[in-house]
This record gives structure tokens, C-alpha cells and sequence, in this order.
């Protein structure tokens, strides 16, 4: 097997006093097999000090060191942590990776300013959390990505927004009410201020707009994943369920899904309309409503799409 299909990596493994494992972090995710002759019982010595018990939140650390076959399922949780630290490191593209059945691996967790700790033991130690200053942000299996590294080239407005698993790169912007899942994320330098969910991948150079949002394929059945191309602009509180290709524009609060049926203007067709899923991932066009009849329609666009404010995504 290509040894590219490998990730290792040393890591800190949060363990609750019931033997659940919480967490575990990476801060040097590498692409390959683990190094001949490397010694699972020495972790680096800088590591190794931060392995110290939390008695406030009722866990401890220690040092691991894994190894994972991107090909295969996630076996536990330190196994599933490695798959989403590589996604997030850029050592893997989103969908190139198999997830099948992390849910199973990822325990829901008390995510505080302090670190994670279970669940069942927030009630009894909340005394001494509130004592310490301790806060809990959320009861989630995810965790915000920013806890865990900070990807080079790129702003966060709000870290609660951005799961880790999310893949992004240099150049994007994800404003406030921005939203992006774990293997998902951007392609190139992207305006979010939208939402782009679990398998979702969007292009250099796109705009997905305020409250618009992308169907992803957890909880809605389907299984098509959904790309947007290079330049293309989703408008504000707009939605898609197919793909889009370069240079496309869907007009602001129009939402269009494999079923939507769609008159395809500017061309000669011996159907009044076609299906949406029949444009899914077609480069160059418009999606608007006719605001006369009601009608969703595509109109072909000439030239290149938008064009993002290079200050901003400097």
C-alpha cells in the first residue's frame, strides 16, 4: 500500500476517570509510516511534560503515538481524532479520507475552557469549575477546530463556527455566522458566510453568502456530494443540493435541488424544463426566479464569476 495513504503522529490523550477516551490531540500530524526503530513507550520529552492530570475536570493525559490506514475505518477514538487532525492539517483533501462510522468513535463530550471532560461528571465538579473559572461552551461529539491548531493563511471570525475536520485553505475568510463541518471546507482562497456542511468542497475564488446554505448528505438521505466550482458566488440566505461548476451565480434566497424544476433559457431544448440535477456541476450559469411567473430559471453567464476583494483575503 502507497506509503501517502498513511498518518501518524504523537499525540495527548484525554481519558475520563471512567476509561473513556475524550480526545486526542496532534500537534505535528505527519503523512506516512510511523519512522523504523521508533520507540511507542519514549514520547518526545516536550510532550511527555504536558501529559500532567486535570483532578478539576476528573481526567487524565498521556502521551500516544498512532498510526492510521486513511483506507480503513476508524477503530477508536485516537484513530478518528488522527483522521480529523489530517484533514484540518491539509494532509488529506475532504472526501479522501474514510470516515465510515466515526459517530461510533467519537464520545459525546462537556467541550469547557479547561479541556473536555465527560458529561456525567459536569453536575458533580461544577462547583469547583465555577470556582476555577471554568466555563462549558457545548456537549458535542466535535470539537471547535481552533482548540486544536491554527491553520496558516486563514480567519476565523467565531472558533465555535468551524468544526476540526474542517479542511481550509490559505486565503479563506469565514465571517460570523459562517459555518464548516468536519470533511469539508475550501479549495482555495473563499468568502464563507454561509454554511458548508459535512462533504461539501468549494473552489478558489467562491463566495458562499450570508445564511446561504449547502445539503450535505448526514441527515438528509442523499448521497450526492455536493461541489462548488472556482468563482462562483451562492447569493445570501440562497441553497443548493447539486453541484455547481465554475462561474456560476444563484440568485439571493432561491433554493435549488435535485428535483427543482428549472427552465434552461438561451438554449433550444425540446422540454419546456429539466430537472436540477440535470445542470448539477455545469459550469457558466445563472439560477434565478422569474419574478413575473415564478418560475426558476437558468440563463448560461458569459465571462468569469465573481471576483473576491483581494484585501480581504490577503
Amino acid at each position: 500500500m502507497s506509503e501517502n495513504r498513511w498518518v501518524w503522529g504523537w499525540g495527548l490523550a484525554t481519558t475520563a476517570e471512567n476509561g473513556t477516551i475524550l480526545d486526542t490531540w496532534y500537534p505535528e500530524p505527519t503523512a506516512g509510516r510511523l519512522p523504523s526503530g521508533l520507540d511507542p513507550a519514549i514520547p518526545p520529552a516536550w510532550l511527555d511534560q504536558l501529559a500532567v492530570p486535570d483532578p478539576r475536570r476528573a481526567v487524565t493525559v498521556d502521551a500516544v503515538v498512532v498510526e492510521i490506514d486513511l483506507d480503513a475505518t476508524p477503530a477508536s477514538t485516537p484513530d478518528a481524532y488522527l483522521r480529523l487532525h489530517a484533514l484540518s492539517h491539509r494532509l488529506v483533501r475532504p472526501n479522501d479520507v474514510n470516515l465510515d462510522g466515526i459517530f461510533a468513535q467519537l464520545p459525546n463530550v462537556a467541550w469547557t475552557t479547561a479541556g473536555p471532560m465527560h458529561p456525567d461528571d459536569l453536575t458533580r465538579l461544577r462547583p469547583t469549575l465555577l470556582r476555577e473559572g471554568v466555563q462549558v461552551q457545548g456537549l458535542d461529539k466535535f470539537p471547535r477546530l481552533l482548540d486544536y491548531l491554527t491553520p496558516p493563511g486563514v480567519r476565523i471570525a467565531d472558533a465555535s463556527r468551524v468544526r476540526l475536520g474542517a479542511y481550509l485553505s490559505p486565503g479563506t475568510t469565514v465571517m460570523h455566522e459562517g459555518f464548516v463541518n468536519y470533511n469539508a471546507g475550501t479549495l482555495g482562497a473563499s468568502m464563507v458566510e454561509g454554511r458548508i456542511s459535512q462533504g461539501v468542497v468549494v473552489g478558489d475564488g467562491s463566495d458562499i453568502g450570508g445564511g446561504a446554505s449547502v445539503m450535505g448528505t448526514l441527515s438528509g438521505g442523499g448521497t450526492h456530494r455536493v461541489t462548488i466550482g472556482a468563482r462562483t458566488l451562492l447569493g445570501a440566505n440562497a441553497g443548493i443540493g447539486i453541484s455547481l461548476g465554475d462561474d456560476c451565480v444563484v440568485e439571493a434566497g432561491l433554493y435549488v435541488t435535485a428535483g427543482t424544476k428549472i427552465v434552461l433559457r438561451g438554449e433550444e431544448s425540446e422540454h419546456p424544463w429539466v430537472k436540477g440535477e440535470a445542470l448539477s456541476g455545469r459550469p457558466g450559469l445563472l439560477f434565478r426566479r422569474n419574478s413575473l411567473t415564478g418560475a426558476v430559471e437558468a440563463t448560461p453567464r458569459a465571462g468569469v464569476g465573481v471576483t473576491l476583494n483581494d484585501a480581504l483575503h490577503a
